[in-house]
């Protein structure tokens, strides 16, 4: 299981930076949601993901934190086709 915690999270860097921490991404993690994508699929073995602190973040993370909602959902139903199981929880 993988705990993203996003609590107290004020900058767009910051937060692909807590990403690449709490993911274990290597150093050439691009901070950018392709390199999310790619690194979520070939990087990543947990089975789930838990984000805390999103519902504190300021307004202008809206947008960034659907595309990052969008991909992980996206891993869920891919995970799934092949007979993995993928989870991801948001806790306040």
């Amino acid at each position: 299981m993988i705990t993203l915690d996003l609590t107290n999270c004020k900058h767009i860097m910051e937060f692909h930076q807590r990403i690449k921490k709490a993911f274990d991404f290597p150093d050439f993690y691009g901070e950018n949601w392709d390199a999310f994508w790619d690194l979520l699929r070939s990087e990543c073995d947990a089975d789930k993901v838990v984000i805390l602190g999103e519902h504190a973040m300021p307004k202008e993370f809206n947008v960034e934190l659907e595309k990052m909602h969008e991909i992980l959902q996206q891993t869920v139903e891919d995970r799934k086709k092949h007979g993995f199981h993928f989870e991801f929880e948001i806790i306040s």
